[in-house]
């Protein structure tokens, strides 16, 4: 067997349905994963706490013999899967990449969306690498060091979902669970040529204490391929009484998910989202890309974004929520975080009302004014990221092209705008500057993520980056 057709490459649709006929046992499943982990992670920092071996190969043959006596099998039925290590998974320490947090218990609850990949049949074996507090777009802390690309292993694998990223990227893990306000689904994805979905708010009901009305931050699935997103979104999504904003749509609109023909897709394409700074390299591999898919048949219109007011939005609204949820932290023990950290923080405890309701109202015409791109028009795209990865030695990038950024979350602004819309959004792979991975970001109409995976499922068969594997 070559190791294209080892088992940690399958998708989880495959995997799930291998599992459910017992063409393959879920042991085996297990088996191959924690060998790829043992084999991979020293070298990439994806995964930063697991279970016993002995207890994952316990709960994949707890997961066999419910098949063997016929039970009712749930979507994820069989999969092993690690959690971003801002939630809490019962049984492990939730240390959110702090100082702060090095020496928490092991939470004695499930997060909201652990739980219902559990009840998906989903065997959670580990935690995955975020810096602190999901701070930006790069992960890196003091506990666990630097997530590695995959790809390239002096780069970053991006963040704050890094750690789920590169384990999928690496088949660590067929899928994993990220959360996005600033691209940090988004950004990783990109950087480590995989798809993340940021979808509608409440598609994915969160159990957050601070504020569970707020659109700013959402929960979504990691993946290789989009057909497979879909297939991880049908567990992960669906009403929770504990979750004010949760959709109440039937997840199983998820289940027929597959590419739509390129003809009947008309894309349309901005080079560089209203102005944000694009370095040579990405804006040639999106040029490329956007001729490939002209010759693959889809119809392209260009569009001109207007994003006005959407940064100062965003960052209102991001600092705040810092402000919500560390606030007793910032007072207490601040010389346990992070610089850029306690300054979020201390920047949201002064933000005044009256900045707050224009951020709030800023949004909602950013969601209206987003939703008339949709005119003659299936799915707009633009780049994920300014930058391919960048060195795992720098925290932020300072510079694109002219544009210096004073702050981590400066360069984030591809991904910031699109937040402000309030609107799912997919990022998917593009195409390769060398050996680096390039991810487009394509975003559909509100509560739409089941026709905009079609939309990038059809895009990932024309351009076929998704078979591509990193060379470890």
């Amino acid at each position: 067997m070559t190791d294209n057709d080892a088992l940690y490459w399958w998708s989880a649709r495959d995997l799930a349905a291998g599992i459910a006929r017992r063409d393959i046992s879920a042991e085996e499943v297990m088996r191959s994963h924690l060998d790829r982990i043992e084999e991979t992670n020293p070298a990439i920092g994806a995964i930063i706490a697991m279970v016993p071996a002995s207890e994952a190969i316990t709960q994949a043959q707890e997961a066999d013999r419910a098949v063997a006596r016929g039970d009712e099998l749930g979507v994820l039925h069989g999969l092993p899967t690690a959690v971003k290590d801002l939630m809490d998974v019962a049984g492990l320490p939730t240390t959110h990449g702090s100082e702060g947090f090095r020496d928490a218990a092991p939470a004695t609850a499930d997060a909201m969306v652990v739980g219902r990949m559990r009840r998906a049949g989903a065997l959670i074996i580990g935690k995955t690498a975020t810096p602190e507090a999901g701070l930006g777009t790069l992960t890196f802390n003091t506990l666990h060091g630097v997530c590695r690309n995959p790809y390239d292993l002096s780069r970053h694998a991006g963040g704050s979902s890094g750690g789920a990223a590169a384990a999928v990227a690496t088949g660590m893990l067929p899928f994993a669970d990220g959360s996005d306000s600033g691209g940090s689904l988004r950004y990783p994805a990109s950087f480590c040529n995989i798809v993340g979905v940021r979808p509608t708010p409440g598609r994915v009901a969160s159990g957050r204490p601070d504020n569970g009305w707020t659109a700013h931050g959402v929960l979504g699935p990691m993946t290789r391929t989009s057909e497979d997103a879909a297939f991880v979104l049908r567990a992960m999504a669906g009403a929770d009484p504990m979750a004010p904003m949760s959709i109440a749509e039937d997840p199983e609109l998820f289940a027929g998910v597959t590419a739509a023909e390129p003809a009947d897709v008309v894309i349309g394409w901005s080079a560089d989202a209203g102005g944000i700074p694009i370095s040579d390299e990405v804006a040639a591999v999106h040029a490329d890309a956007r001729a490939q898919l002209e010759a693959a048949g889809f119809r392209i219109r260009d569009l001109d974004l207007d994003f006005s007011g959407a940064e100062d939005a965003w960052e209102t609204i991001e600092m705040f929520n810092f402000f919500a949820s560390y606030r007793e932290q910032a007072h207490s023990a601040p010389e346990t975080m992070r610089p850029d950290l306690l300054r979020n923080v201390l920047q949201g405890e002064k933000i005044t009302a009256t900045e707050l309701a224009d951020a709030l109202r800023a949004r909602t015409t950013m969601y209206r004014r987003a939703e008339s791109w949709f005119e003659g028009v299936d799915v707009v795209i633009a780049p994920a990221t300014p930058v391919a990865a960048p060195p795992a030695e720098v925290e932020w990038v300072e510079r694109v092209g002219d544009v210096t950024y004073d702050r981590y979350f400066r360069w984030q602004m591809l991904a910031n705008r699109f937040t402000a819309t309030a609107h799912p959004i997919v990022v998917t792979p593009g195409g390769f500057h060398g050996e680096l991975p390039v991810g487009l970001q394509a975003m559909g109409r509100n509560r739409g993520e089941a026709a905009l995976l079609t939309h990038t499922a059809a895009i990932e068969h024309a351009l076929g980056y998704t078979l591509r594997h990193p060379n470890l």
